[in-house]
């Protein structure tokens, strides 16, 4: 299929209206003057429109024109990042990389390695995927995402994965300041708490088993599509739950939540980066060293030893 509009049309175009001269144009694009005509001409006849009014001193865009050369850029910095791009594949780098971020964690400690990334000044980008309980590992099986941060190793399927620890998360028990459980005198019991609605973090997981931690089976629940949702609905007083201690002490400072003793202890659970054992993309394993940073987490996260796994 034939087009008039050529890049290398436009781009006369572009030098023309920069330089304010056909002359200044053929400079710039080291050609001679009568080529930038020729060019300027045989793009008018084929397109049957008037480019430049010549009818001045100097050439002038016509309405057509401007709106030719303002849509033509567009078109020429698409192509000047394309041949960016596909020099950059060429070097092994990816031009997206999606990394699901578990909800435990928040999403702002990915932050600092993103701005660090963007100092590398390749063009890939970078989309964050907020998911919750064995979503992680779903969205990363099927292939949705390329790197998990936050991966648990409870919902982990079977399959050629490659983890590297992050640390453990600890949990505390907490419920509004003004919930009837904070006047039970002793550690909560099941039967203390079982009377109340739990708040729940629904699991975003399309395939794999639905999960859940910290619920009793005669317990009504509360649902929610996050943590950040789960905390704020559990300081509002609406239901109570376990939650990630680093992610509610500002909460806890300023009074929005109150930390309960339980008679049944919750462990912490261990939390890792994940990624398929073959993908090897240069963004990828730039993201891979750089959150694997012993101790880059510690502000959520108590530090464990980094030992990669299958």
């Amino acid at each position: 299929m034939h087009t008039a509009i050529t890049i290398d049309a436009l781009k006369v175009l572009d030098a023309i209206d920069r330089k304010g001269s056909f002359a200044g144009a053929a400079n710039e694009l080291f050609r001679v003057p009568s080529a930038i005509s020729y060019t300027v001409q045989k793009l008018e006849e084929d397109l049957n429109v008037t480019i430049f009014d010549r009818s001045g001193h100097r050439a002038a865009l016509t309405p057509a024109g401007r709106y030719l050369l303002n849509e033509g850029r567009a078109l020429l910095e698409a192509t000047e990042a394309l041949a960016h791009t596909t020099r950059q594949v060429a070097q092994g780098w990816e031009t997206r990389l999606k990394i699901a971020v578990n909800s435990l964690l928040p999403m702002d400690a990915l932050f600092p390695a993103i701005q660090e990334f963007y100092a590398l000044g390749v063009p890939v980008e970078v989309q964050l995927i907020e998911e919750v309980f064995a979503g992680a590992w779903d969205a990363l099986q099927s292939r949705r995402v390329d790197l998990i941060f936050g991966a648990d190793q409870l919902s982990k399927p079977a399959g050629p994965f490659t983890t590297k620890s992050l640390g453990e998360m600890p949990f505390v028990y907490a419920v509004a300041p003004g919930h009837p459980l904070t006047k039970v005198t002793h550690a909560l019991r099941e039967e203390d708490i079982a009377q109340y609605p739990a708040a729940v973090a629904a699991d975003s997981s399309r395939s794999l088993p639905a999960g859940s931690a910290g619920i009793f089976r005669r317990q009504r629940t509360l649902t929610v599509t996050n943590i950040d949702q789960k905390i704020a609905i559990q300081a509002a007083g609406l239901a109570v739950g376990w939650l990630p201690e680093a992610r509610i002490r500002g909460e806890i400072a300023k009074g929005n939540l109150v930390v309960l003793p339980v008679a049944e202890i919750r462990p912490p659970v261990m939390l890792h980066l994940a990624k398929h054992n073959d993908d090897a993309g240069k963004a990828l394993l730039w993201f891979w060293d750089r959150l694997g940073e012993t101790e880059a987490f510690s502000e959520w996260l108590q530090p464990t030893a980094s030992k990669p796994s299958q």
